[in-house]
């Protein structure tokens, strides 16, 4: 079974849950650690597993105030492997949070969507999360 993986959130990189029985990610905060691989490789570590043992259907929340170039792809990496998880049966929802008087944020989110065959819900909010 796969256990919970939280990351706490760093200065430059955001807070992370993952959570197999649930069905629950969510990550949150803004994203430029000096190495994004080595910060997103349990993520996706996390994800392989999943693909081979999680059951349940599954929601990601991201709420990125700030991600730099290197992050991006790593965000796009971590979209791909639900992708997988959505093609192999359980069903995968996107929930892709930005402030209200952000577009560049909204932007890119809809951007993901039409590199992926996901389903995404862009939620706007009016306070920090």
């Amino acid at each position: 079974m796969l256990k919970i993986l939280e990351i706490k959130a760093r200065e430059d990189a955001p807070y992370v849950f993952m959570d197999a029985e649930e069905g629950f990610i969510e990550i949150k905060g803004k994203s430029y650690p000096p190495d994004v691989a080595i910060f997103y490789e349990p993520i996706l570590n996390w994800l392989d597993e999943y693909l081979k043992q999680g059951r349940k259907e599954m929601n990601l929340n991201l709420i990125m105030d700030y991600f730099n170039t290197s992050s991006s792809k790593l965000i796009l990496d971590i979209l791909y492997k639900l992708e997988e998880i959505d093609q192999s049966g359980k069903k995968v929802t996107v929930n892709w949070y930005y402030p209200e008087d952000d577009e560049e944020i909204l932007d890119l989110g809809e951007e993901y969507e039409g590199l992926v065959d996901l389903k995404f819900r862009h939620i706007s909010y009016l306070d920090e999360l």
